[in-house]
């Protein structure tokens, strides 16, 4: 669906073939892609890499369906992009060599290629599992790096561990996760081995900008110029074996002329020698797609989100959320109780997170999560990667009933509710993507982003964007699924 689309304009797409449907096994997704169709998907033509392989203990402890994705992707010679948050050290070498030798024997394997489940896992420490310093931390050699690529650093210790391995370190500037300026230094050194990328990001803060400002900002704090350039477009090119020109005799006319090489200010976008937008305007025009979806999930109860006290132990584990971050930090809470039921204690900024099955109708899974700030309201989407199930952060059941369900009826997208109005931006193509003009799209989500900053008080620079990555299991320390809260360093619910 995703390559026809595609090739109703004029741009040039490189898509991947998933490497973790779903990303692990403590989920409810809406399929599953096992080796052989993730090797029926490399041979075709349009697909030009294995996607994130976000199962890193899959490869660290030779889970045999993440050995035959990426075998797959090494026989059509096919690059590995890698998801590896934290990994350093002797990990980070044996996840980026993905070699089924080195693997850690391991009790547990999986299904469906999700990732395992083992207690003994403790890779997210920052340091290595064998004592040694990154000094101590030679480079392959000459050795390939079989997964070549990470776009998850979030300090430049890790990404020059990896670096050291013969991984090449994408400097990721999203609406949530912002690693900008933790990584840019290295580019002076290492600049051949690095990219640019705008992982997750909103509708209005692409049609500001993506990759363009990053060379402007990369540029202005101090970067050399060709190093910029080299990083933002002939790497990717040639990392990717993409067919898009540069400037080569013979090549395609694909470029961008720029009004200087300090600010970066996009003129004209040619694409094969045509002229595809031109001073902040796409001469595409826009056409409606048909609408997939897979959305199978009736409207919810108020009592749908009641919080027993007697479903839970002593102990009750909240999700810290990090403006700027997709790593997340497991707390402990001490929430309100009334009538046997745990409430939102907003003074306190500890919330209510909820997520629903949207493939079936399912009991709804629910914790706690501090840090998005709301007063009153609550705020729900379906964008939550990767099973991209139902998720919600409110102050009340109420709210939250009300939230899902603005969603539930739209067959997907994303909504708020608050005190005096509520507000919801339809994505009806898989639930996550809409059929409209983009910059209609846009305007909408700006609308709904800033309802729920000024009218109902969060405090993320990204709220809707920090909350799909609460679903997300595979970024550590603490997220929740449909199925339960789960702890991403020992691989295992709480």
């Amino acid at each position: 669906f995703m390559i026809a689309n595609g090739k109703t304009v004029p741009f040039k797409f490189h898509f991947g073939a998933p490497s973790c449907v779903p990303a692990t096994i403590f989920e409810t997704a809406g399929a599953a892609l096992l080796s052989e169709d993730v090797d029926a998907l490399l041979q075709n033509d349009d697909i030009f890499y294995l996607s994130e392989m976000m199962n890193f203990p899959g490869v660290l402890y030779g889970d045999e369906e993440v050995y035959k994705k990426i075998a797959a992707a090494k026989k059509y010679g096919k690059p590995v992009d890698g998801h590896a948050p934290g990994l350093r050290g002797d990990d980070a070498k044996r996840y980026i060599e993905a070699s089924p030798s080195n693997a850690v024997p391991s009790r547990a394997g999986t299904s469906q290629g999700g990732a395992l489940d083992s207690d003994n896992f403790n890779s997210h420490n920052n340091k290595t599992t064998s004592g040694t310093t990154d000094a101590e931390n030679p480079p392959l050699e000459g050795r390939e790096a079989v997964i070549s690529t990470d776009h998850e650093c979030f300090t430049a210790d890790e990404a020059l561990d990896k670096l050291k391995c013969g991984m090449k370190i994408l400097i990721r500037e999203g609406s949530a996760a912002k690693n900008f300026e933790a990584l840019t230094d290295l580019m002076h050194e290492h600049f051949a081995m690095m990219m640019f990328c705008s992982d997750d990001k909103h509708p209005d803060s692409l049609a500001a900008g993506h990759i363009n400002q990053l060379c402007q900002r990369a540029v202005a704090k101090g970067i050399d110029v060709f190093k910029v350039l080299q990083a933002a477009c002939v790497n990717p090119v040639e990392h990717y074996k993409m067919n898009v020109g540069l400037l080569r005799i013979g090549d395609a006319a694909d470029f961008i002329v720029v009004e200087d090489l300090v600010n970066f200010k996009v003129l004209q976008t040619y694409i094969n020698g045509e002229l595809v937008a031109e001073n902040g305007k796409s001469k595409i025009e826009t056409t409606q797609s048909e609408l997939l979806n897979n959305f199978d999930c009736v409207e919810k109860n108020i009592s749908d989100f009641g919080f027993a006290i007697s479903a839970f132990g002593e102990t009750v584990y909240a999700i810290e959320a990090l403006d700027g971050q997709l790593i997340t930090n497991k707390i402990i809470c001490n929430p309100i109780v009334k009538d046997g039921f745990y409430e939102s204690d907003v003074a306190n900024y500890f919330l209510k997170i909820v997520v629903v099955n949207r493939y079936k109708n399912a009991p709804v899974a629910k914790a706690f999560i501090k840090n998005f700030g709301l007063q009153h309201g609550a705020i729900a989407s379906s964008v939550a990667h990767d099973s991209h199930n139902i998720v919600a952060v409110g102050v009340d059941d109420e709210s939250l009933m009300k939230a899902v369900n603005l969603v539930i009826k739209e067959r997907g997208g994303v909504s708020a509710v608050s005190n005096q109005k509520e507000m919801v931006l339809g994505l009806p193509v898989a639930g996550l993507m809409s059929n409209d003009d983009g910059y209609k799209v846009a305007a909408a989500y700006t609308a709904i982003d800033k309802m729920v900053k000024e009218e109902m008080g969060s405090t993320l620079t990204a709220p809707f964007m920090t909350l799909s990555f609460m679903a997300l299991l595979v970024i550590p320390h603490l997220k929740l699924s449909d199925l339960g809260l789960f702890d991403g360093d020992g691989f295992k619910f709480v």
